[in-house]
């Protein structure tokens, strides 16, 4: 699932999107292994990501446009749309654009 927030807030605290990566990827059904998030300094966003076992979670700001770039990639009974809430709540974006990606099908 590949998700977009615009008009987004809360882009340049690294430290203060751990917990709700953590609680997205349990929302979800993830087992969470670490959570890592690099913030860029001078305002100019942060990168994060949630390894899970399932596979991961990456979040991507650029705050001088109000963007958020969400990459949830997951298997098994994990449920990437359930981890639109948390994140939705932190960021609250004024516009989601989602898209879900078929990956690793039999032809």
């Amino acid at each position: 699932m590949i998700a977009e927030f615009h008009g987004a807030a809360d882009l340049l605290d690294a430290v203060a999107v751990r917990p709700v990566l953590r609680q997205a990827a349990e929302d979800a059904g993830a087992v969470v292994l670490e959570v890592r998030t690099h913030d860029f300094g001078a305002r100019a966003g942060f990168t994060g990501v949630a390894l899970l076992a399932e596979s991961h979670i990456s979040v991507h700001t650029w705050p001088e446009y109000g963007y958020a770039a969400i990459d949830v990639f997951m298997c098994g009974a994990c449920d990437p749309r359930r981890c639109l809430p948390a994140l939705e709540r932190f960021f609250r974006p004024e516009r989601t654009e989602v898209r879900v990606l078929a990956r690793g099908g039999r032809p």
